[in-house]
């Protein structure tokens, strides 16, 4: 991989512009490389090499084939482990710990689909006598791939994952503000051994490249995950050529918390949730709704923890890091101010690091007490290390408040009560429950994503490879 390039039909290229954008860490704002400024024109090439492709060396593989080649990748990616991680933290902003977790869920991902790449089966349908049905599970052709800043190399394997497993063929278009660790994940992809346009990837401004991805008429299948308002325009692009897609657009992720919660077990989970990437996770749990009957001891004990949250470089590798940019910084800081003038109560603050570098993008983590269920802090996405407290009476109350939102992702219930546990469950309005605990580590295997404003379809799991494929009937009259 040469400077400022990228992979197009298996070949390191520049932009046909020659134009480039500066990248910068946000642990210092310096200046710590370039990508090239991909246009159209490159989106063409991509997509034509990803669909030579498809209709060649990778169309023609046996399925096995392909899950050797993916799991070889996931072998490649765990031996360049600390190497990938040292890049995601510099070009993220997020502490070295966080950065290498990363690295090691995207290997996963791989493991995962190579292993479940043959094991992709179809179905008989019992019909009339003297016919057979069955029905085919086919790879939808070429994909386009468009990811988020906040865990790209976690997202390389979400998204090309199921997409290659599946026999699909790719173009990924990442994120401007951070994508060196997915060019150094490409240049190991041609490593283990894909074949030439299997993985294309073409750097750029969203509004260029990305748009124009979106639009192109050469793509089978789009994979968007990013904000509402982008989703709504790249489900509106893929529209025009009758293109389905996979929306995964964020979420305002209520943890529930009712008086018979484990507090320590509860309060380490809600603040690893909300300060995990400096809250800039899809899946934030970045309300906390609080029986009242336990408002003030719980928040007690929250406060103090919270205030132990430490805040600086990613080299410093502490509980919090910073944001991805300088705009980013001013979008947080913004809520924040309105949330102050608004009169809200600010029950603690984290730490900045003494060693953190004034021009770095770090915001303050911050705790908001009883935050009415109508304010922004409780309704919008902040995408930053920010959490509103809201009390509520009882389940009836709880449930109003969670499903208040245009938002649906995530849900966390802690509850010793199983029959709550499970009336809540079946009730709240989102694409994951966890009870008695969030996240459970970046589960590779469990099916993700949201309803209503969070998006629709479903990464991780075997649902995302039934995302990549398309059904296709056949009935034979055997008399």
């Amino acid at each position: 991989m040469g400077s400022n390039e990228m992979l197009i039909g298996g070949k390191w290229q520049s932009a046909v512009s020659r134009d480039t954008i500066p990248m910068y860490s946000p642990s210092d704002g310096k200046e710590i490389g370039h990508i090239a400024r991909g246009t159209a024109v490159d989106v063409d090439k991509a997509v034509a090499a990803a669909r030579r492709a498809f209709d060649g060396a990778w169309g023609n593989m046996a399925a096995l084939e392909r899950g050797r080649l993916m799991s070889r990748l996931a072998a490649l990616i765990l031996d360049h482990h600390e190497e990938l991680a040292q890049i995601e933290a510099a070009d993220t902003g997020k502490p070295l710990t966080q950065a290498r977790t990363d690295v090691t869920v995207c290997a996963r991902y791989f493991e995962f689909y190579g292993g479940a790449a043959d094991k992709l089966h179809g179905e008989t349908i019992p019909y009339l006598n003297g016919y057979q049905v069955i029905i085919l599970r086919e790879p939808r052709g070429v994909t386009g791939h468009i990811i988020p800043w906040n865990y790209p190399i976690s997202m390389f394997g979400r998204t090309l994952g199921p997409a290659l497993a599946a026999g699909n063929t790719s173009v990924l278009k990442p994120a401007e503000e951070a994508c060196l660790g997915i060019m150094r994940l490409a240049e190991i992809a041609t490593e283990a051994g894909f074949p030439d346009g299997v993985i294309n990837v073409v750097t750029g401004y969203g509004e260029e490249a990305g748009a124009a991805l979106s639009v192109h008429r050469g793509i089978d299948f789009i994979s968007f995950t990013g904000s509402p308002e982008i989703g709504t325009l790249v489900q509106t692009a893929a529209a025009r050529n009758h293109i389905p897609c996979m929306l995964e657009l964020g979420g305002k992720s209520p943890q529930i918390i009712f008086e018979d919660v484990n507090y320590e077990a509860a309060i380490e989970a809600v603040i690893k949730a909300i300060v995990q990437n400096a809250g800039q996770t899809c899946s934030a749990g970045s309300r906390v709704l609080l029986q009242r009957s336990i408002y003030e001891s719980f928040m007690r004990s929250l406060s103090q923890r919270f205030s132990r949250v430490r805040v600086g470089s990613h080299t410093a590798d502490l509980d919090c890091g910073a944001v991805i940019s300088r705009q980013q910084k001013q979008r947080v800081e913004s809520f924040l101010h309105g949330a102050r003038d608004s009169g809200l109560e600010v029950v603690a603050t984290g730490m900045l690091d003494k060693s953190a570098d004034p021009n770095g993008y770090f915001v303050t983590p911050t705790l908001f007490g009883l935050v009415p269920e109508g304010n922004d802090l409780a309704r919008e996405e902040v995408f930053g290390p920010v959490l509103a407290v809201v009390p509520f009476d009882d389940e009836t109350d709880a449930l109003r408040i969670a499903n208040g939102t245009d938002f649906g992702l995530v849900c966390g219930i802690w509850t010793e009560n199983g029959a709550r546990q499970m009336r809540m469950a079946k009730r709240v309005k989102a694409g994951q429950v966890f009870i008695n605990s969030y996240g459970a580590g970046g589960g590779v295997e469990l099916p993700f994503g949201g309803v209503k404003k969070s998006g629709h379809g479903r990464e991780k799991g075997l649902e995302a490879l039934r995302e990549f494929t398309v059904a296709k009937t056949v009935v034979f009259n055997h008399g």
